[in-house]
């Protein structure tokens, strides 16, 4: 079992990976939402806010979770309005 002096000096994980990997492949605002937090947990933890560091950490993950989810959801959302769109076109002129 881990002791409680060594869980106190050991960062909680940043989740930059997840932050950078959302930002170029999922959604980029949640991404970038998710990197400038993940950029905080450093800071703060060598700062000794501890709690504002796992906070910071929490929330990177939460972005990156949301924008993983917004980001394809909202591709085939456009993907089925423009095929919509792209029908009702060529049923109109058929007439």
């Amino acid at each position: 079992m881990e002791s409680s002096h060594n869980a106190a000096s050991v960062p909680p994980d940043n989740n930059l990976v997840w932050a950078i990997l959302c930002t170029v492949l999922c959604c980029i605002p949640f991404g970038i939402v998710s990197i400038l937090k993940a950029n905080k947990v450093n800071t703060l933890w060598a700062q000794g806010d501890h709690v504002g560091a796992r906070k910071a950490a929490s929330d990177a993950k939460k972005w990156a979770i949301w924008g993983a989810i917004i980001g394809p959801l909202a591709i085939i959302i456009f993907y089925v309005i423009i095929f919509v769109i792209y029908a009702g076109a060529i049923f109109a002129s058929t007439y």
